[in-house]
């Protein structure tokens, strides 16, 4: 499985204990993200610290496993498709998010915001419905072994 990450889902990742964070780490899920995020992600230090209750300095050290496991995209790379996603998002900000996302074959988008949800271009999958797909897909592939192990 393949997502692009919107800003927020970056941003909690940040937290070791948050349901994001877990996520980041289960095998077999790639991810992408504009790399304005990163400058986002330190224009908003503060407030992620905070919210995770961490130092700078465990924020440097998560700040570097959480960019171990996402591939950050240079504008060029999406920016042919950035006009038709400014046009249909009613908040520009999450234009990028969704430029990558159309750039990558629509690759689904990872988003609990409401816009990304409500476009029709490329699918947008909460965190909810994310952890939904995952269990089923985990229920296959136990399936699968069971089925195996009976052969």
């Amino acid at each position: 499985m393949e997502l692009v990450l919107d800003t927020n889902i970056l941003f909690s990742m940040i937290d070791s204990t948050s349901v994001a964070s877990y996520i980041l780490f289960l095998p077999k899920i790639k991810f992408f993200a504009p790399r304005h995020i990163q400058s986002e992600l330190y224009k908003y230090e503060d407030e992620c610290r905070a919210k995770a209750q961490i130092s700078e300095e465990e924020f440097e050290d998560r700040w570097k496993e959480v960019e171990s496991k996402v591939k950050f995209s240079l504008l060029p790379e999406y920016e042919l498709y950035l006009k038709e996603a400014i046009d249909i998002l009613p908040d520009p900000k999450d234009s990028p998010v969704l430029a990558l996302a159309l750039s990558k074959n629509k690759m689904p988008i990872w988003s609990n915001d409401p816009h990304l949800k409500q476009q029709s271009l490329v699918t947008a999958y909460t965190t909810k419905e994310l952890l939904d797909i995952l269990a089923k897909l985990k229920e296959a592939e136990l399936k699968e072994e069971d089925s195996d192990k009976e052969e």
